[in-house]
């Protein structure tokens, strides 16, 4: 029998001769946050097809100014100016108007390049909408393949108890700039002088430097609007770029973070948390979260009626920063942390399929949730994580995050040690062992995006959070590599006994073949018999159908299956209702 819990020859040599190794501990502050570096000059080089769009609204201001009188300027705002001066392609464009509604605009500009022999997409009308965070009329099309939306410079005013303005007026690129979350959003290149202009005369700078400052004072900025605080970390985690020290401060000010709790929508806090995990680095995203002592403002927001009921407390905060970091050092593939590779398998489902590293990423976050349980008003009991995800951060089945995540949770349960000392897996093969635990739904299943690879890597980060005392301490090097390469033997026996496609397989026999063979009638009875067939497809890989019915009678026959006849309805005790 194989054990798993046997360390490669390899793995003991390296022990034995690296005390230094074993007795070590690897940091896990030292895993990388890579910086997107600005080129040395920064400046916007136009694709073919933005040269064109550019020229475009350059001659219908001349052609407006001239013919109807009206005087506008054209700036393309936010994230395609930043993203261009860092070097990367944006193909979204947003155009800030001045003293003119964009829809006025996107009317007149179609007329104007109907007379070009130019097509200009049909316009779309997004109306204003404060509740979902649109406080502007926007004007929506397509030209030259790329998405335009066109709307006015604003100035805007906030109530003190919303996060809704309460005012939104023609402004000026000075205010428009002003009222934006951070300086390096806050760019504008202006089509017709064809340049750059920093309003806030700190974007530039603060893009070459790698720093996230607001352009007004952070606690202006994040009191008008919370949400900004957890923008500012995405596009930190995003870029590898770092907080200036006042907006630390403001952030971690209890005023700040109850109106993140109280003035926020929790979909819109989803949202962002969403695009975080699936981001570049959500690592040094989860870290700054606990740097600024936000957890429970953005994972927390769980009434009362709810923690009271939960099985038990939440573990330390701490543990969702350490999953994270354990998840990014084993993805990381760096030979120098001095762990065992991880058996490449293990990271399959990551490579393939693109929900499943936010996934992985969220779950990590959400760890402290991990074994908690809780009751609704029905007393029904749920995985407490569920509710998070649910109601805390109003995130649903997209990317599987409100189905798998609960299913990984479960699955690190199932697959801890790993070993064979359950119960049901007593009497087992090996094969048919392994097979049936890769089987749980929990485990692998295709509906909510679980696979069998991604469980294992999960439950694998969950065993090896004892094995870190502090961050900074880190993980201790011989331990965790014991039980790295633990895990990379399941999964090179499951390779070995070409398990790796019976997580899908379906049974040689399906229900009603069961009970016609049998000769009985349907009844709980079924889903036992189904397992069995199971089995029995495990210990016999090169079985066949026909072969497996001859089985099933035999084993019928000889009395070790058992068929429980429905009771008649006649003879079930009567229920008062």
């Amino acid at each position: 029998m194989f054990s798993l819990n046997r360390l490669s020859v390899y793995s003991l040599r390296q022990f034995i001769c690296n005390p230094q190794r074993r007795m070590g501990y690897i940091s896990l502050t030292d895993v990388t946050v890579n910086r997107a570096m600005a080129p040395h000059e920064l400046k916007i080089e136009l694709t073919d097809t933005e040269e064109k769009i550019c020229g475009l609204l350059d001659k219908c201001r001349d052609y407006l100014q001239a013919e109807k009188g009206i005087s506008t300027t054209c700036r393309i705002a936010g994230g395609w100016v930043r993203d261009k001066l860092l070097g990367s392609q944006s193909n979204d464009l947003d155009i800030a108007l001045s003293d003119i509604m964009g829809l006025a605009f996107a009317e007149h500009l179609a007329e104007f390049s109907q007379s070009q022999g130019i097509e200009v997409g049909t316009i779309g009308k997004i109306a204003q909408n404060p509740d979902q965070s649109k406080h502007l009329e926007t004007a929506t099309f397509k030209m030259f393949g790329l998405e335009i939306d066109l709307v006015n410079l604003r100035s805007e005013e906030y109530a003190s108890n919303s996060r809704i303005p309460s005012g939104v007026t023609f402004g000026t690129p000075l205010q428009d700039a002003l009222r934006r979350d951070m300086t390096i959003n806050a760019l504008f290149y202006n089509v017709h002088t064809r340049t750059v202009e920093d309003f806030t005369e700190k974007g530039l700078d603060d893009l070459r430097d790698g720093i996230i400052r607001t352009p007004l004072p952070p606690r202006e900025t994040f009191l008008d609007d919370p949400l900004r605080i957890i923008r500012c970390i995405r596009f930190a985690s995003r870029f590898g770029f770092q907080f200036v020290p006042e907006l630390e401060k403001a952030v971690k000010d209890p005023e700040i973070q109850e109106a993140l709790v109280s003035k926020v929508a929790r979909e819109r806090a989803g949202m962002e948390l969403s695009k975080i995990m699936k981001g570049r680095d959500p690592n040094h995203a989860v870290s700054l979260i606990h740097e600024l002592s936000l957890f429970d403002s953005i994972f927390s927001v769980i009434p009362d009626d709810i923690t009271t009921t939960f099985s038990q407390p939440t573990s330390a905060k701490i543990n969702s920063l350490k999953a994270t970091s354990i998840l990014k050092l084993l993805l990381s593939s760096n030979a120098s942390t001095g762990l065992p590779q991880l058996h490449p398998t293990l990271t399959s489902a990551v490579r393939e399929d693109p929900t499943c590293k936010g996934r992985l990423y969220l779950a990590a976050t959400l760890t402290p949730y991990l074994g908690v349980a809780y009751k609704d008003k029905k007393q029904r009991v749920y995985p407490a994580v569920s509710y998070v995800i649910r109601e805390s951060l109003k995130l649903g089945t997209q990317n599987h995050y409100l189905d798998g995540i609960p299913a990984l949770f479960s699955a690190s349960d199932i697959l801890k040690g790993p070993n064979f000392n359950h119960e049901k897996f007593k009497e087992s093969s090996e094969r048919v062992a392994i097979g049936l635990m890769l089987r749980e739904k929990a485990v692998h299943n295709v509906n909510t995006g679980s696979h069998w690879t991604s469980s294992l890597l999960f439950s694998l980060v969950q065993e090896l959070i004892p094995y870190c005392k502090t961050i900074d301490e880190g993980l201790e090097v011989s331990a965790a590599s014991e039980k790295i390469t633990i895990y990379n033997n399941l999964v090179r026996r499951v390779e070995e006994l070409g398990l790796t496609t019976v997580v899908d397989a379906k049974t040689l026999l399906n229900g009603r073949e069961v009970i016609s063979l049998l000769d009985a009638k349907a009844g709980p009875w079924t889903g036992t018999v189904l397992a069995r067939v199971i089995q029995w497809q495990l210990d016999h890989p090169e079985g066949s159908k026909d072969e497996c019915s001859k089985w099933l009678k035999e084993q019928h026959s000889s009395g070790s299956i058992v068929i429980e006849e429905p009771e008649p309805s006649s003879k079930r005790p009567r229920i008062d209702r």
